[in-house]
């Protein structure tokens, strides 16, 4: 119920946009949100320094990581040569702590023999995150992929078996395996692979601009590499391969190296009105 409300509290902080006649700003202005920028046609644009990609239309995305500082750097560059600068408040956020017992210790502590499929499956993640799709379907009300009760939430710190690892990057769903996986929203798949080490079945769908749904421990892929899907267009099946405790739905997502949350875009869960732990 807690972290349901406090949900709810950044997405009300997020929601006012920031009006001006050449450049409006609205979406998830805090730690793990994603912000949508729409300025004029010709209009360029860049966060921190690092360019952003520009539809032709003016649409543009921003995402601020898990520790993201508490203010960000927008330059816009507009047709006739003006520039505008804003600093750009960035919510901070707390975070749980989460133990997740049960894990198989070889994904805790991985043995010599597995170094060969953790390389493969770095190489293909990196290789995947070398390219952004066009088009901005980021900009669509995104749905979740399943319904369930939530059992992980985004941010949390991680303890394997006892053992502290990296943040959980993520939102985990409860679900039977064989669930149907809906896309959240429009995209091409940039990388879908059945058997990475951690992940198990994985599957990477870019909404533009480097915006990406990850889906992790799927059972069954119903895309390849290269498809082009439509919001709610089922891409494979929930699963509990790679490292998980038993069968859900992972739904992670990034962009341009940033870790978002997907429940900030998704909302409150369809039915649903708790968070339990684990997961």
């Amino acid at each position: 119920m807690r972290v349901l409300g406090l949900l709810a509290g950044f997405l009300f902080l997020a929601v006012p946009a920031l009006a001006d006649a050449r450049l409006e700003l609205s979406g998830g202005m805090t730690q793990g949100g994603l912000a949508i920028g729409h300025a004029v046609p010709g209009a360029k644009a860049s966060l921190d320094g690092m360019m952003l990609d520009v539809d032709g239309d003016g649409t543009f995305a921003m995402g601020f990581d898990r520790d993201h500082e508490p203010d960000a750097k927008l330059r816009v560059v507009y047709p006739d040569g003006t520039v505008e600068e804003r600093t750009l408040a960035i919510a901070k956020r707390e975070w749980q702590i989460q133990r997740v017992e049960g894990v198989p210790q070889k994904y805790v502590s991985p043995p010599p023999e597995a170094m060969a499929a953790i390389a493969r499956g770095t190489k293909l993640k990196t290789e995947a995150r070398k390219t952004r799709a066009e088009g901005s379907s980021f900009t669509q009300s995104f749905i979740w992929p399943v319904t369930g009760t939530i059992s992980g939430v985004f941010g949390s710190q991680r303890y394997y078996n006892g053992e502290p690892r990296r943040p959980h990057y993520g939102v985990d769903v409860a679900a039977t395996t064989g669930t149907p996986i809906q896309a959240p929203a429009g995209g091409v798949v940039t990388l879908a692979d059945a058997d990475m080490y951690f992940e198990g079945g994985l599957v990477f769908l870019d909404h533009g601009q480097g915006v990406t749904t990850l889906i992790m421990h799927m059972s069954r892929l119903d895309v390849k590499t290269g498809d082009v899907v439509k919001q709610g267009d089922v891409i494979g099946a929930v699963g509990g391969t790679g490292r998980a405790t038993g069968p859900h739905l992972h739904w992670g997502m990034y962009w341009r190296g940033a870790y978002l949350d997907p429940q900030l875009l998704a909302g409150p869960m369809p039915h649903e009105d708790a968070v339990k732990g684990g997961g």
